[in-house]
C-alpha cells in the first residue's frame, strides 16, 4: 500500500524520509532546535532539498551545531566556512549563524530554554492546521509575523516571517501536514 504524503516531497527518497520522520514532530529540545533555525536561516531563498542534501557538510562545519561554540567563531573560523564548497557560501547567513548563536544563548538565559521561549507563541503546544491541500498552505502567518519580529528585537538575523513559518512548521509548532497524508494524524 502507498502511502499518501504531503505533496511537496514528491518522490524523492530524502525528501520522503524527512517527511515521514522529522517534518512536523514537535521539537522541545535546545539543540534541535537551533539546528532547525540554522538550517532554515540557509535555506531563504533557495530549496529545501538543497539544505537536506547540505545537511550533513553542514554539521561538520558548524561543529554539530553547537550554538556554544559557534558563538565564539573567529575570523579564521569564518573564512574557514566561506571557503567550504559543501554548505551554502553566503557571508550574510554564515555571519547570521554566528550571531543568532550568540542571541540564542541569551534567550536561554532570560527564559530558561529557547524551547520555553519559541513554544510560548502557541501555548506550548501545537496548532494543528486542516488543509486539504497544498494550495491552503500559507508561506506566513499573523503568528510568524510576531515570532518574527520579536526574535528580530533580540538580535536574530534572517528570521524573516517566511523562514519563521517554516521553522514551525518543521519542529512541530504547526502541523501543517495536509488531512489525507498519513502523518496528519500521527504527529
Amino acid at each position: 500500500m502507498n502511502k499518501i504524503r504531503c505533496a511537496w516531497c514528491g518522490n524523492d527518497p530524502l525528501y520522503m524520509e524527512y517527511h515521514d520522520t522529522e517534518w512536523g514532530v514537535p521539537v522541545y529540545d535546545d539543540d534541535k532546535l537551533f539546528e532547525f533555525l540554522t538550517l532554515e536561516t540557509f535555506q531563504a531563498g533557495l530549496s529545501w532539498i538543497t539544505i537536506l542534501r547540505k545537511r550533513e557538510n553542514f554539521r561538520k562545519a558548524f561543529d554539530n551545531f553547537n550554538y556554544k561554540e559557534i558563538a565564539n567563531y573567529n575570523e579564521a573560523k569564518f573564512d574557514e566556512l566561506i571557503l567550504n564548497a559543501g554548505i551554502i557560501r553566503n557571508k550574510l547567513k554564515i555571519r547570521a549563524t554566528i550571531s543568532n548563536a550568540a542571541a540564542f544563548m541569551e534567550v536561554q538565559k532570560e527564559f530558561g530554554s529557547f524551547s520555553n521561549y519559541i513554544w510560548k507563541f502557541t501555548n506550548q503546544k501545537p496548532i494543528k492546521n486542516k488543509w486539504q491541500d497544498l494550495n491552503g498552505v500559507p508561506a506566513t502567518t499573523e503568528l510568524s509575523d510576531i515570532v518574527s519580529k520579536d526574535l528580530k528585537k533580540r538580535g536574530f538575523k534572517f528570521v524573516g516571517s517566511t523562514v519563521i513559518y517554516a521553522h514551525m512548521q518543521a519542529t512541530g509548532m504547526i502541523n501543517d501536514h495536509v488531512k489525507d497524508c498519513f502523518r496528519y494524524h500521527e504527529v
